[in-house]
């Protein structure tokens, strides 16, 4: 993983020696794939992720067992609006877990390039989503977003074509699960 990227906010002022303030549930690097879905731009929009132990043996498998997932119907919305909002959720749960680094592991090429700061974020729906995402990687001591295919991100579409389905059916809208 590597540092901090440039153009992302400072590292907050080393504290004083000691344990940190919320003890860990899961584990301190996770590994994150997330994706959004939309039937239709705009259309029936859903976001999925999964979060794995990053130090697990083989934590960039495609069947790597996660430890916390998320599908959840979003209504209606745009791509990218689904896209960037599976990463937020994500990141939040991260930093509920408390994990200290986080690795993303993305298809979406413009959520990638606007997280490093080498792409403007221009469409208005989008700026909010990327600020609260940049804001919450701020909080991790290292975070890295890369772009990989979409053939390497089934398991985060998956859990977002599940939740379209399972909400157009009238089930629950989100499904979180976490370690327990």
């Amino acid at each position: 993983m590597s540092p901090r990227p440039a153009g992302s906010a400072a590292a907050a002022a080393p504290g004083p020696a000691g344990p940190d303030p919320a003890p860990a549930i899961g584990p301190r690097r996770l590994l994150i794939r997330t994706d959004g879905a939309a039937r239709g731009n705009p259309g029936h929009a859903s976001a999925g992720a999964v979060l794995i132990d990053n130090d697990a043996p083989n934590a960039l498998a495609q069947d790597a067992v996660p430890i916390a997932t998320i599908s959840d119907y979003l209504g209606i919305q745009t791509n990218n609006v689904a896209e960037y909002t599976g990463v937020v959720r994500a990141l939040r749960l991260a930093s509920e877990l408390g994990a200290r680094e986080v690795r993303l592991l993305l298809d979406s090429m413009l959520i990638v390039e606007q997280l490093n700061g080498r792409w403007k974020v221009r469409d208005a729906k989008l700026i909010p989503l990327n600020a609260e995402a940049r804001a919450i990687l701020a909080t991790f001591v290292r975070w890295s977003a890369v772009h990989v295919r979409r053939a390497f991100n089934s398991a985060a579409d998956a859990l977002a074509n599940e939740a379209i389905d399972r909400a157009l059916a009238g089930g629950p809208a989100s499904v979180v699960r976490r370690p327990s």
